[in-house]
């Protein structure tokens, strides 16, 4: 689904993708893949976020410069054109090519911006890969590694910046989208926390970050901030050098504002940092009303922005079709309530409406649904992926599902259990005997209901049929 936009961000962020024989070319499309769903959220520019992709392979190749594409657009169809290089799995020379790249001009880098590297490997190297890695981290670049094969995870974890548990992923090559929102949130926070920006922006305030440069001892920050098309209203504000954030209020909605941070300072200098922000368009609540943890016999309702100016909200909600209304009061302080006592597998009509003080009201309406009672998947289904191997797939379950939780009972050997997360929805089930009986159940796990159960059972050929590859009977 589409993701939030990330911006207030500035970094070279570079890929180091392995292109070399060992990965097959299914392994390679889809961290191809894993790539853009990655990026997508960033806004890419001179002044955001910048990237550029290197091969691993008997020699290492720049697939293009940081400063190459620019745009969503551009970028997403020149990663699609990536293609594999094949060749040795030379990932040390791709390292020294790297740092070479990463603070070169010639190849669109930055300077004075954070230095993001994410490799891409299957855990395999053919020459040393730690002291060209370790001179990456000691000029500063964050290092993420996601290693889609076993790999040494001694090794890896000494390659990647510490601590290791936030910048080192193993996962299997189709579970990559399961990492993808965590690696976006560390490479996030190692752009952001180096740099200038803005969180908690509302139409009229937002409120300023920036690295810890100074103490109180050692100087003091000036921040000046202008509409980009009025500069001659700049304002200007001192703050000491103990500060990190500063809210910055009486702004105009839908505004772009400049802002520049100048640490002053008599002992060390510090370029000065800057950054744009754009106020929202100005408030009005309900703005969006949201129906979460749905449940056969209630929903939760919430609503934003919460606002000073309204005294109360009233929720009104009823079964459609249907005339049959009933009515929750809700004070001004809070923005969410819980629906309960309701029929299941039923949708509601939800209306928030907000009581401004000046008598004015503003009303927002959305569609709820209850669940069955204990939901289950749907179409659990199976194919043949080679000699006692089966993938059992399924649709996914109603309402907000943790995760499933995958039983196979085996006619011969021991039962097996796989839990996994909400976006998975195949598990390969392996060691099944030729010619026995086995039975699968898939179940979705909630977090306030029961789920129930859906199960199939399937027999595995005879191994006489087996090399055949007959289409599998089904019980």
């Amino acid at each position: 689904g589409a993701q939030p936009s990330i911006s207030n961000t500035e970094g070279d962020l570079l890929f180091l993708l392995d292109s070399s024989a060992s990965v097959s070319h299914y392994e390679f499309s889809r961290v191809k893949e894993f790539m853009w769903d990655l990026l997508q959220p960033f806004t890419f520019g001179p002044r955001d976020v910048q990237t550029s992709i290197i091969h691993i392979s008997t020699a290492p190749t720049m697939e293009f410069p940081f400063n190459q594409y620019l745009s969503s657009g551009t970028l997403k169809q020149a990663i699609r054109d990536t293609r594999q290089l094949m060749g040795d799995t030379n990932t040390g020379k791709a390292l020294s090519y790297a740092k070479e790249k990463l603070f070169s001009g010639e190849a669109g880098a930055r300077p004075d911006v954070p230095k993001v590297l994410v490799w891409v490997t299957d855990g395999f190297s053919s020459d040393d890969i730690s002291e060209p890695m370790q001179l990456l981290k000691d000029m500063g670049v964050t290092v993420f590694i996601v290693s889609t094969g076993r790999g040494n995870y001694l090794e890896l974890s000494a390659a990647a910046s510490q601590p290791p548990e936030k910048h080192l992923h193993f996962v299997d090559v189709d579970d990559l989208p399961i990492i993808t929102k965590e690696l976006q949130d560390g490479i996030r926070g190692v752009i952001q926390a180096n740099r200038l920006h803005a969180v908690d922006i509302t139409s009229s305030s937002f409120q300023l970050m920036w690295p810890k440069l100074l103490s109180q001892e050692t100087g003091y920050y000036t921040l000046e901030y202008a509409p980009t098309d009025a500069p001659a209203r700049k304002r200007t504000k001192q703050v000491s050098g103990d500060h990190t954030s500063l809210v910055l209020s009486n702004l105009a909605a839908e505004t772009t504002y400049e802002v520049a941070l100048i640490p002053e300072s008599n002992i060390h200098y510090f370029p000065p940092q800057t950054t744009w922000v754009t106020t929202l368009p100005e408030e009005i609540s309900p703005a969006q009303v949201l129906i979460s943890e749905s449940g056969p016999r209630s929903f939760h309702v919430s609503w934003a922005p919460l606002l000073d100016s309204v005294m109360g909200y009233q929720v009104l909600y009823g079964p459609l079709p249907g005339n049959s209304v009933k009515v929750l009061e809700v004070d001004g302080r809070h923005n969410s309530t819980v629906v309960e006592n309701l029929a299941p597998n039923t949708t509601y009509l939800v209306t928030v409406t907000a009581i401004y003080r000046s008598g004015k009201e503003k009303s927002l309406s959305a569609k709820a649904c209850t669940l069955e009672e204990g939901s289950k998947v749907r179409h659990l289904r199976f194919e043949d992926m080679g000699p006692n191997t089966l993938k059992a797939s399924w649709d996914s379950a109603d309402g907000k599902v943790l995760g499933y939780r995958v039983r196979c009972r085996r006619q011969t050997g021991p039962s097996s259990v796989l839990s996994v997360s909400p976006q998975v929805h195949s598990v390969l089930l392996t060691d099944l005997a030729s010619g026995t009986t086995n039975k699968v159940c898939v179940k979705p796990v909630y977090k306030n209901q029961p789920g129930k159960r859906l199960c199939r059972v399937v027999r595995m050929q005879p191994a006489t049929q087996a090399q055949g590859y007959k289409h599998r009977e089904r019980a």
